[in-house]
């Protein structure tokens, strides 16, 4: 290091320009030995060194401002972070040097996307490197794209492998005649794939790529996990049925699946507040209706899996010091370095589905750090880092207003003539519970407040089609199939028909009257691999019980060949 400062000093045209500058500071300190700050110093007040030193400010404040006599040497400047409109201008002058590296065209859309998505879509850096590193980014992807060997070429090495396998093991038999075609054969592939690797290189590798808009899309959805690109008609055509596709699993509850398909559908037509949640909701009603199911289903729709969901049961944050394991513990506890288990799942998946079930029991000072999430889209954890919410649906599942079900009150199970005069009855009994749990700045921060209709026997019987599909899946692993004649069906529905606890009955009556008495008979023998289960009922009134019935499952022949007459 004195070296370059003698050398420095000789020449005396030179600026210094030193990156990560508190890395001098106690650098190189030993017992009896001086730090490489201390030895700037002299020169530094002299005069004789023209330096330039960049840190960051967290940096600065640990290291340099501890060392007064280095602080006062530099005047500190502040670097802002650019805008967008100035990003643009950065990456156009860092675009020839991109361009030459990956031997890629970057065009003007793909640097104004770069600049614009990253500043909405990536929050934890700031630009322009973070616009840096998706035109960095895409530019490699479609290089090695391009690199790539066509699969009809990968095959061939295939093709060649084998001939020279069948080769070796007919001279092993001494069938010289055989080996000597299947070198012929050989020196053909060999030539053939050298004229598709000539005409590969000749058409694709010669004509420069280009780096457009929609692959800087395509390399944020891949880091982010947000999808940003454009919607193919695919997309649009899924989002339009999106109602159809809930009620897959989601029996009723027009009102709710609506306003969940309006805020997807907003969200993916870039149409949304850039500066709130996709969707904020509160689900209450009666227990067993299927909030937690649509939310499920939301999930399932979304990301191709339900398991995506993030889910909270807020009964086990009913405490006041629960709150810290949503958002991260505070410094000098246990758990602190290990994060929040909300906060780390969104910071991983920034587009996904949050549910809090059962929101009503948790902790009141939860709701008061939920305000910021459903305001602003983003929360600070306990590490001081900004997780961003703006792309997550939030939906809060409640059985407030809902007790007096319980109690013999008539709430949705009523006559036809009834139904909607007691379905508002329990709307206005909920929304006056909502409004003495729940402080009025969260509940005005709150989308919607939708309020789940009691099931009727109708959807009740649709329910139990759902619910046996699924056992239906689970004895098809065991070579099974299992059919409900319609009377049937129709006993399950009663039996799991209960105006107070919604579809929960049903499952318990399946559970108990379908599923214990065909693992008994699947355990004494009487039902094997590869048969039909046919369920039915037998007697009269409140004599009814079920009956099944195993029949072997009838394997068709296969058809004879059809002649053809020459």
């Amino acid at each position: 290091m004195k070296k370059v400062l003698k050398e420095i000093r000789t020449r005396g045209d030179i600026v210094l320009f030193i990156d990560e500058l508190h890395t001098l500071v106690g650098a190189g300190a030993a017992e009896g030995a001086i730090d490489a700050a201390s030895i700037l110093k002299p020169m530094l007040a002299r005069g004789e060194l023209q330096t330039i030193g960049a840190t960051t400010l967290d940096e600065y404040r640990k290291h340099i401002e501890k060392d007064a006599a280095l602080e006062r040497r530099f005047a500190p400047v502040k670097v802002e972070a650019p805008d967008v409109p100035h990003t643009v201008e950065i990456l156009k002058g860092l675009r020839d040097r991109y361009e030459s590296h990956h031997r890629v065209s970057i065009t003007d859309g793909a640097l104004e996307a770069a600049a614009r998505l990253s500043d909405r879509y990536i929050s934890d850096r700031h630009l322009p490197d973070k616009a840096i590193d998706l035109i960095d980014e895409a530019g490699s992807r479609l290089r090695i794209r391009r690199m790539t060997a066509p699969p009809d070429l990968r095959e061939f090495d295939d093709r060649i492998a084998a001939a020279r396998k069948d080769k070796e093991s007919a001279i092993d038999a001494q069938d010289f005649e055989k080996a000597a075609a299947l070198r012929d054969t050989e020196k053909q592939l060999l030539a053939e794939k050298a004229q598709r690797e000539r005409e590969w290189k000749a058409g694709d590798l010669d004509v420069v790529a280009e780096v457009d808009a929609h692959l800087i899309g395509e390399v944020l959805a891949l880091m982010t996990g947000i999808p940003v690109t454009d919607l193919t008609e695919d997309d649009i055509a899924r989002l339009l049925r999106m109602e159809d596709e809930l009620h897959r699993r989601v029996i009723g509850q027009e009102q709710a699946v609506k306003a969940l398909s309006k805020s997807i559908r907003r969200t993916r037509a870039g149409l949304k507040d850039p500066k709130r949640p996709s969707g904020s909701f509160i689900f209450a009603g009666p227990s067993g209706v299927g909030k937690t199911e649509l939310s499920k289903t939301l999930a399932e729709f979304l990301f191709g899996d339900e398991s995506a969901l993030i889910a909270l049961d807020m009964s086990e944050y009913s405490e006041r010091h629960t709150a810290s394991r949503l958002f991260g513990s505070p410094p000098g506890y246990v758990g602190y370095e290990e994060g929040g288990q909300l906060t780390e799942k969104v910071r991983r998946k920034p587009f996904s589905v949050v549910l809090f079930d059962e929101v009503e029991k948790a902790h009141p000072d939860i709701f008061n750090s939920l305000l910021q999430v459903l305001e602003e889209g983003r929360l600070t954890d306990a590490q001081g880092r900004v997780v961003d919410f703006k792309n997550t649906v939030i939906i809060m599942t409640t059985n407030l207003g809902s007790r007096d079900v319980s109690k013999g009150v008539m709430l949705g199970f009523a006559p036809e003539n009834g139904g909607e005069t007691a379905y508002e009855q329990m709307k206005a009994k909920v929304q006056q519970e909502l409004k003495q749990h729940f402080r009025p700045e969260f509940l005005n921060r709150i989308d919607d407040v939708i309020v789940f209709h009691q099931l009727s026997e109708a959807e009740i019987f649709q329910i139990v089609d759902l619910m046996i599909a699924g056992l239906e899946k689970r004895l098809e692993e065991k070579d099974m199939a299992l059919e409900l004649t319609a009377s049937a069906k129709t006993l399950l529905a009663e039996r799991g028909y209960d105006p107070s606890l919604g579809a929960r009955p049903l499952r318990r009556v399946i559970q108990r009257d379908i599923e214990d008495s065909l693992s008994e008979k699947m355990l004494f023998g009487d039902l094997n691999p590869g048969s039909i289960v046919v369920v039915d009922v037998s007697g009269e009134g409140a004599e009814r019980e079920f009956i099944f019935t195993a029949t072997p499952r009838v394997t068709l022949p296969d058809a004879p060949p059809v002649e053809t007459v020459s």
